[in-house]
Parts: C-alpha cells; structure tokens; sequence
C-alpha cells in the first residue's frame, strides 16, 4: 500500500514538472515572434538609415542637375531620403524650420515667399503667405519639382527666399544666384544651415567667408545668429541698387555634411 502511495506521489510530481514545462515552452514561443518581429524591424531601420546615409552623401556631392537626374531614375529614393532627414531633424533639440516660421508668423501675411528645398512644404503649411515650394521631388501638388538654380518664378517677384538646410551640391552658389533675381529689392534671404558646415574648427568654412560672398552678390547681412548648437540662422537683405561694378565672387567651399554610422 505504501509503495502504491509512493509511485503515485512520484506520478504526480512527474506531471507537473511536465505542465510546468509546457508553460515555459508556451511562453517561449509567444515570445519569440515579438523578438524577431523587434529583430527585423531593427533591420529595417539599419537598412534605411544606411540608404539615407548613401543618398545625403551623394546631394552633397553633386550638381542640382544631376541630383535632379538621379531622383528622375528613381523617386522612391526621395522619400527614403526625407525620411531619414525627418529621423536625424527629431533628434535635434530645435529645428531651424520653426524658426524661420516664427519670423515670417509676426509679419505681413501679404509677403511672398520661396522656399527653395521646401521638403515637406512645412512652412507654406504653416504661415498664411502666398509660398512657392521647391524641390528635386513633388509628392505634393503644392510642390513645384525641378533644379533650384532655375525656377519659373518671374525675376523681382518675391518678397522673401528661404534656404533651410538646403544649400546642398556642389553648385551652391548658382541657387543663390537665382534667390537674388526672384527677390525685389530689399526682399529678404534666410538661410539656415548645418552649424559645423560653417565652423573652420571643424573643417568647416570660414562664415564671414560666406557673409561676404553673398553680400558680393548683391545683399546687406543684417542678422547672423550662431547660438543653436545644431545649426546657425543668417538674414540678408537684397540691396535696393546693383552695384556697378562687377567682381569674381570667392564662394567657400561648405563641406558635406556625412552623418556616421551608429
């Protein structure tokens, strides 16, 4: 009889430790598809970020033409940029968009604005001015596609340009070129770039280099603002008389700004 008790208590204890067992195994296999689902989207975020990281070399390195050419092969390859760009721009502690909106917000709705390399078009979104929005790509009605050195805006005919982190190419100078002949005098130029694309400690440009290239070109530096860490904010004003006499502008040159792999 006590033998009896004995297998049957060895039994039982046989049993649950294979209850205990399959509940393990149950866990376990719930587990594991949220881990590969976590392992493949990991993936997909390594992947995309290295393609955003293949295509910002390659704007910094070309032409407007042929980066132009390049999204025409291509335009998904837009929106794989701009994603990345709106990854790394959420990173950022301030983004100098909001700025530039801030300063158009507390003036005359009834300026015109072109933003050259617009994006998504966030500030015509947000500021109740009459905006043309430029870009290589439109995903957007509201967005004119083309290279920025040549638009079909009328010379004279806006009141303000904006550059958001835009200057990228090998051509910089020719899309401010065509800033200045789609301003009216005393139009305003904004641009905001990538703070170490300006600071020689880093390998970057010497500003008052920059400042004055584009005052050789036919504007008054009104405002520089270096106190952001992430970027610096410049105003111009275009001069309201061409200067006689012309001279070889001295562009410097603004480095690529190549994020790394993390």
């Amino acid at each position: 009889m006590e033998g009896q008790r004995s297998r049957n208590r060895k039994s039982a204890k046989r049993r649950r430790a294979q209850i205990n067992e399959q509940n393990r195994d149950a866990k376990k296999s719930k587990s594991e598809p949220s881990s590969g689902s976590s392992f493949l989207e990991k993936m997909k975020a390594r992947l995309s970020g290295g393609h955003f990281r293949m295509i910002n070399e390659k704007l910094y390195t070309c032409t407007g033409e042929e980066a132009l050419d390049y999204f025409k092969e291509d335009p998904s390859l837009f929106n794989v940029y701009h994603a990345g760009y709106q990854a790394q721009m959420s990173q950022w502690p301030e983004q100098p968009v909001h700025k530039i909106i801030e300063w158009l917000q507390v003036r005359s709705p009834s300026l015109t604005v072109a933003d050259f390399g617009c994006g998504d078009a966030r500030v015509a979104k947000s500021v109740k001015n009459k905006v043309f929005s430029f870009d290589l790509v439109s995903n957007d009605p509201d967005v004119i596609a083309g290279d920025m050195a040549n638009t079909c805006l009328d010379s004279s005919s806006v009141d303000v340009a904006i550059f958001c982190l835009s200057l990228m190419g090998l051509n910089y100078p020719n899309y401010l070129k065509e800033a200045h002949r789609v301003l009216k005098p005393s139009g305003w130029l904004l641009i905001a770039e990538v703070k170490s694309r300006l600071d020689p400690k880093t390998g970057g440009a010497d500003s008052n280099k920059f400042i004055k290239a584009v005052c050789d070109l036919g504007f008054t530096s009104v405002s520089k603002d270096f106190t952001n860490k992430m970027f610096v904010l410049f105003h111009f004003m275009k001069q309201e008389k061409p200067s006689s006499k012309r001279k070889e502008i001295a562009w410097p040159e603004l480095k690529p700004c190549i994020y790394k792999r993390r």
